[in-house]
């Protein structure tokens, strides 16, 4: 059985509707069950892993929790320059317990990291092996996230991404489809760089990995590993956060998600207030997970039009 953390945000439940959708037998847990606390994680374990709680399930196997699927994250770049324990606590004290957890019970972990973790002077995409070097509070913690599951275990999959988007959720797609229905323009940076990624590509990477992993037998069937440690993903291709705002208008206007006319306008990172460092380049090389697991990766526009023209689009 799979357990997964941080069920109720944007990227969690993407998982939790892919997972039912493959029939994938899970658990998932939001806020009340709180990661950071070590002794509320043992009691919910042992809940959950009991006959009775299991009993109660529709699954096919014994109620052992062998994969841990970490989504919790404390994820307001401008609030963790003034709430650093705050994002501490989730980031880095809970993705220690998960991996603590997993590994007691040699189950394997997949947690979800951020191409914030770089300092943004490079100018060719990011592989899995460049030093990390975070120049803002968020950055930080996720970066320390990493080393600490990295000493806690080995069994681990730990997934960077970037600007992530998906159904529901509280994120760039959403705000600026709503700006564009309530305002005659819109200005957006122009000078940051990264990849726009969809999250339902991102879950269906995350259950192709680990479905390679070898000891997934009781859930998907032998197949044989990729390797642990880290992986980037993200939609292929690049963009500035205008031309991300350009795609979404373009988009939203052919499939009626936009109903006026508004001019959208480029700006500089020094013009808009924000009190936040943020990477002036995070583009990630991908060619490891796509290698590994054998997939081409969509691009980016291919990806938000697909997401734009869906019919879960209108759950924001």
């Amino acid at each position: 059985m799979l357990w997964l953390i941080g069920c109720t945000g944007m990227l969690g439940r993407e998982f939790a509707y892919r997972l039912s959708e493959k029939k994938i037998p899970f658990v998932g847990t939001g806020s009340e069950v709180d990661i950071a606390d070590a002794e509320k994680i043992e009691a919910f374990i042992n809940k959950t892993e009991s006959a009775s709680f299991y009993a109660s399930r529709d699954v096919k196997k014994d109620n052992k929790i062998d994969w841990i699927i970490n989504c919790a994250a404390y994820t307001a770049v401008d609030k963790a320059e003034e709430e650093t324990e705050k994002a501490y606590r989730t980031n880095c004290t809970g993705a220690l317990n998960a991996a603590r957890t997993a590994r007691a019970r040699s189950a394997k972990l997949v947690h979800i990291s951020t191409d914030y973790v770089f300092d943004g002077k490079e100018r060719t995409p990011y592989t899995e092996d460049v030093p990390k070097s975070p120049i803002n509070a968020y950055g930080k913690t996720k970066a320390e996230s990493e080393d600490l599951i990295a000493q806690a275990m080995t069994q681990y999959y730990i997934i960077r991404t970037s600007w992530l988007y998906g159904f529901g959720g509280r994120n760039f797609v959403y705000t600026m489809t709503r700006a564009m229905n309530e305002r005659e323009s819109v200005s957006v940076v122009n000078d940051q760089r990264g990849t726009p990624t969809f999250c339902g590509d991102l879950v269906s990477a995350v259950i192709k990995l680990i479905k390679k992993e070898a000891g997934a037998t009781s859930l998907f069937g032998k197949k044989s590993a990729a390797p642990y440690g880290i992986y980037h993903f993200s939609n292929s291709g690049e963009a500035t956060w205008f031309d991300f705002a350009e795609a979404i208008y373009g988009f939203g206007k052919k499939y009626g998600r936009i109903t006026r006319d508004c001019s959208v306008r480029p700006c500089s990172s020094a013009e808009y207030e924000t009190k936040t460092a943020r990477p002036a380049y995070s583009v990630l090389d991908c060619t490891k997970i796509e290698t590994e697991i054998g997939i081409k990766i969509p691009s980016w526009r291919t990806s938000l039009e697909r997401f734009i023209k869906n019919e879960r689009f209108e759950s924001f």
